[in-house]
């Protein structure tokens, strides 16, 4: 059955007599979104702080690839285990982006018998959350506007607007764009252009906040531009706008209560994905959870060298938190892959490619083994393609590292696929206190920690940038050189050349672009040609996505 049909068959339970019984959260405390969905309130989040910690387990992934590694998958999987062996979890998961859905890459709740549900609500709009931080962010571009338009006492130079308007779809026609047409009754003309809404800036506030008062203090502190002596920074808080900013957002700060197939509760919230952004759910949805339950499961987007480096270097250092283990997930299937086998042979069996891709996975484990300093446990996702001379081969391989490796069927089997794999985790957490490493330094120059990035993590051997990114980088080391690094590179490779597989060295990252994101805290540099504002493909996914008579959609994943 395809993961739509799987997830339209569950046998869901209400939401608020879920978290009840699961967690004795009162009904009071509960905004109920329909049956099955619902938000917790801030003051019961605020009630928890007295409460110990619970332990917080990473989950991430070698580079992907279009054969697939399934780390939500995974990230449930590992939950339901979890919870089956007696372990009190929560998962904690990122809100999919439309863009994808209808894109390239489908649904994001999971899959086959490791899923979040309702699997369609969750890919289709969920709780509003999405629009509110797109109709937020667009309210400050209106502002801005609408301010020149009336006289511009701020003194905003057009030129140096660096505030873009997003939408959640993947749609290259408005990278760039012209506003302002039609007239002096229409504004002026400027250039501008749109961003996805997963690359906001207050998609990173909003996850990165921890109150209602933080979260406008950062939204005040966005910077929209320069004024017109090119270098005096205007503020979304000298147009007044972050109140109704943060106003809009009210309801999209607080956590979401789903669940999974086995009626184990999942929070997912907040959705900024990791190869333009930082790639991690919010700060609240991560903390709440660890005063909830004994174990807390999350995922960080895309491969380790993307979602694990920003969740240590930018979530991590921010706020304190320290995971205890991290799961690294790879499927024979992707690392045959990186080995060079063409998408259409990958169920052959290949030693060979297997042998030349394990590279990719060594990496990645070596990275967070070495450099982030946590205790890594290797997952190798099942499909029943895989052989078992692959099988072995994969497990001794990963013997000859010193590392875990464990097997896992949880597509097929739920968590019971995954008891194996939640026992070697819980070994790993129990026996080890927390502890962490960032990849850099606070008081390294921003342009010594993008470098730092690139050569020990990337393997690159040379990181180039234009005289104006440099000298830009050199203007805000003043006033903004503690800021960690936000890196923006293609998922799919160490190098900025997606089709670079496996482990590339030596090679060359050039930094195209900076961007200052004074809100959220960071400084996003721009590696290669990566963009902000993805495309479709010749074949969209959203073709083969339908709905019948009696609302049962289909296609979806």
């Amino acid at each position: 059955m395809s993961d739509i049909a799987i997830a339209q068959q569950a046998k869901m339970k209400p939401i608020i007599g879920l978290a009840h019984e699961l967690f004795g959260i009162a009904a009071e405390h509960l905004d109920p979104i329909g049956h099955y969905k619902a938000k917790l309130s801030l003051n019961y989040i605020n009630s928890l702080q007295n409460k110990p910690d619970g332990k917080l387990i990473l989950v991430t992934a070698i580079s992907p690839t279009p054969a697939g590694e399934g780390k939500t998958t995974t990230t449930v999987g590992l939950g339901d285990a979890l919870n089956r062996i007696g372990k009190k979890t929560i998962m904690c998961l990122r809100e999919p982006s439309l863009g994808p859905c209808f894109g390239v890459k489908g649904g994001a709740a999971g899959g086959g018998y490791a899923q979040v549900v309702p699997m369609e609500d969750i890919n289709l709009h969920f709780t509003g959350d999405f629009h509110a931080i797109g109709v937020a962010h667009n309210l400050l571009s209106a502002l801005i506007d609408n301010h020149i338009n009336h006289g511009n006492a701020l003194d905003i130079d057009p030129r140096r607007i660096q505030w873009k308007r997003v939408v959640d779809m993947n749609d290259r026609a408005l990278r760039h764009i012209v506003v302002g047409m039609g007239g002096a009754a229409n504004g002026y003309l400027r250039e501008d252009g749109f961003d996805i809404v997963v690359a906001s800036e207050v998609m990173a506030i909003l996850c990165l906040a921890t109150s209602l008062a933080d979260l406008k203090q950062r939204l005040g502190r966005i910077v929209i531009g320069y004024k017109s002596d090119k270098i005096t920074p205007v503020y979304a808080s000298g147009l007044n706008a972050h109140g109704a900013m943060a106003a809009l957002l009210k309801d999209a700060i607080k956590p979401n209560f789903v669940q999974t197939l086995e009626n184990n509760l999942a929070i997912i919230h907040g959705g900024p994905f990791a190869n333009i952004a930082h790639g991690c759910n919010t700060v609240t949805a991560t903390k709440t959870a660890l005063k909830l339950a004994d174990y807390v499961v999350t995922e960080a987007g895309f491969g380790a060298d993307l979602g694990a480096e920003k969740f240590i270097d930018i979530k991590c250092r921010m706020t304190g938190l320290k995971p205890s283990a991290v799961v690294l997930v790879a499927t024979i299937r992707a690392l045959k892959f990186h080995g060079g086998v063409a998408k259409e042979v990958l169920n052959q069996e290949n030693l060979s490619a297997l042998e030349q891709g394990f590279s990719n996975l060594q990496r990645h484990y070596h990275n967070i083994t070495q450099h982030y300093g946590l205790p890594c446990v290797i997952c190798v996702n099942h499909f029943s393609f895989d052989t078992e001379a692959e099988l072995n081969w994969l497990s001794n391989r990963c013997a000859e590292l010193g590392a875990t490796c464990v097997i896992s069927k949880h597509w097929a089997h739920g968590g019971a696929g995954a008891e194996a794999l939640a026992q070697a985790v819980a070994n790993v957490v129990d026996n080890n206190p927390p502890t962490i490493n960032y990849v850099y330094d606070d008081e390294l120059s921003l342009w010594d920690k993008i470098t730092t990035i690139a050569t020990k993590l990337y393997g690159a051997g040379t990181v180039t940038a234009s005289a104006k990114v440099k000298a830009q980088l050199k203007a805000w080391q003043t006033d903004y050189g503690r800021f960690p690094i936000c890196m923006a590179k293609t998922q799919m490779s160490f190098s900025t050349d997606p089709s670079a597989k496996g482990a590339p060295s030596g090679h060359t990252v050039e930094i195209s672009e900076v961007r200052l994101a004074n809100g959220a805290g960071f400084i996003v540099a721009i590696a290669g040609d990566m963009m902000t504002m993805p495309g479709l493909p010749k074949i969209p996914a959203a073709e083969r996505i339908d709905i019948d008579d009696d609302g049962r959609i289909s296609g979806l994943f």
